[in-house]
């Protein structure tokens, strides 16, 4: 077998063990925000940082929900990591933001975070400042979910079907699953542009 063939086989396998329930838990929890007029925070590293900035786009234009991602300004990340430190910087951002229980965060990540073994301690001390503050905590993670499936409100984890494998499948499946939200009929409020077009009288491919 080719190793294209064993990535979709392995793709495949980890959509036939995703929980459908699980996502719509996710996706009223987002419902929810936006219901109450809270802001959709969404916090990654890494790849999944990639992932927050197209994930905030599509919450916004699509689902018309306030949402940000603290990873999109470079300037206050990395002035923030120089003079606080790597652990704080997505609570102090958080901070800065005057987070409230309306609100929600919606986590991207590999293992969810670990304060014990020193892997994404700015994911966990975030959640604890979350958890606090009283908003609701959404997250789509792989692995076992680490400190984000232990306290989020909803969460989906990305099955491990090859441990050689769990950071390509976790990261792909974060776009598949948000986009999964987003076009949910209880997020989506817009039209995405091709669908529109291709509804449109004589509309061509």
């Amino acid at each position: 077998m080719s190793y294209s063939a064993q990535h979709l086989r392995e793709t495949a396998e980890i959509v036939a063990c995703l929980n459908p329930d699980d996502c719509e838990k996710c996706v009223r929890e987002l419902a929810a925000v936006r219901t109450r007029g809270g802001r959709l925070f969404i916090l990654g590293v890494g790849g999944s940082a990639a992932n927050a900035s197209h994930a905030v786009n599509d919450f916004r234009k699509i689902g018309g929900i306030e949402c940000y991602a603290p990873t999109d300004n470079v300037s206050e990340l990395t002035a923030r990591t120089n003079d606080e430190g790597w652990t704080s910087v997505f609570v102090e951002w958080l901070r800065g933001s005057r987070l409230r229980a309306e609100d929600a965060i919606l986590v991207f990540s590999v293992g969810g975070g670990n304060l014990e073994k020193n892997v994404s301690p700015n994911l966990v001390t975030a959640l604890q400042f979350a958890k606090q503050a009283g908003a609701r905590v959404i997250g789509i993670v792989g692995k076992d979910g680490g400190y984000t499936a232990k306290v989020a409100d909803a969460c989906v984890i990305v099955p491990v079907v090859n441990a050689n494998n769990i950071t390509p499948h976790s990261e792909a499946f974060q776009a598949v699953l948000w986009h999964l939200f987003v076009s949910h009929p209880m997020i989506k409020v817009a039209q995405t542009k091709w669908e529109s077009v291709s509804a449109s009288p004589g509309a061509k491919a």
